[in-house]
């Protein structure tokens, strides 16, 4: 089990309880946004670029992709992006995303971008289409810029935040040449993210565009008698599985989750917290997300779940 996060003091309510007995308050047929969960820092743009999402000169770019470390891919985009501005601060989210797993890396990007500060430029590349008809792009979002493929890859973050555009990036000029079929972090994504630090504005590089690629809404859908069906996003290394389920669903010590055909009734406030290490429980998760956990166990494979698996959240009342 991964370390323990913080806690609250044991015997308090969970974070969204509400009285014994109650339901979730939301209105059937309705869905649940997350964007009451993650707080917007995006500002209304007065311009075709929003002025929040202007670089920061001191701000990092950080690189995310599939490539791991083994292959020169890494280190080659981070040369080019060093050759066009010296000066900048590069900082590996991660290289160990699932080969061409978009879902994995838009889940690591939306745990990751709200820890960076303003003007952070982030590189997306888990890009199972290169070479192709799919658009490269800017996402100007939550007073950040993301580059990447057009491919879902930036969606949860889109889910979360408003006032956000993006840009289609056609300007071959701020690409590298001649640009590889195969190698578009290298010769596009990180020739764009570099520019952007040394502060040439995101509607420089093309038309904004509206029918960016999407993933599965993160909302979560209202049932009818206050049952709300969610679904799992993630599974880390340590198995526990991170649903959709965000506090704008109200859960405490009378709500049960239905996964896979089992019924969870143990809420936690922290990973150690009970007895029964073998006891499947809920919990609330740093990405502010409800989370199955077991202690010292894996509980994706308690639970034999994989990504995209059903979670029911259940009322007392409506059992």
């Amino acid at each position: 089990m991964k370390n323990r996060r913080g806690s609250s003091p044991r015997g308090s309510r969970l974070r969204g309880s509400r009285p014994r007995g109650s339901s979730p308050t939301v209105k059937e047929g309705s869905s649940l946004g997350s964007s009451a969960l993650l707080n917007s820092r995006a500002t209304a743009p007065k311009s075709t670029a929003p002025k929040s999402t202007a670089p920061n000169a001191t701000a990092p770019i950080t690189l995310l992709t599939d490539f791991g470390t083994a292959d020169y891919y890494v280190g080659a985009v981070k040369g080019v992006v060093l050759s066009i501005n010296p000066s900048a601060t590069i900082v590996d989210l991660t290289h160990d995303i699932p080969p061409h797993d978009i879902e994995a890396g838009a889940f690591v990007l939306l745990g990751s971008y709200r820890s960076f500060p303003k003007g952070t430029i982030h590189i997306g590349v888990v890009d199972p289409g290169v070479g192709s008809a799919r658009r490269p792009i800017i996402v100007c979002a939550g007073d950040q810029l993301f580059i990447g493929p057009d491919n879902g890859l930036f969606s949860y973050v889109l889910d979360c935040e408003v006032d956000c555009q993006v840009f289609h990036a056609v300007e071959e000029k701020y690409f590298r040449q001649p640009v590889s079929t195969t190698f578009h972090g290298r010769d596009v994504f990180g020739p764009i993210a570099a520019e952007l630090s040394n502060g040439v504005a995101p509607d420089s590089f093309g038309p904004q565009i509206k029918d960016a690629v999407r993933l599965p809404s993160l909302k979560p859908e209202v049932l009818k008698k206050g049952k709300v069906k969610g679904r799992i996003i993630h599974i880390d290394r340590f198995g526990n599985c991170v649903t959709n389920i965000d506090p704008g669903v109200e859960v405490n010590q009378t709500t049960t989750l239905r996964v896979n055909g089992k019924t969870i009734e143990s809420f936690r406030e922290f990973y150690g917290e009970g007895k029964k290490r073998s006891k499947l429980f809920a919990i609330w998760g740093s990405a502010g997300f409800l989370e199955i956990s077991a202690q010292y166990r894996s509980a994706a494979k308690m639970l034999k779940a994989k990504r995209g698996d059903a979670v029911v959240v259940v009322s007392t009342t409506t059992r």
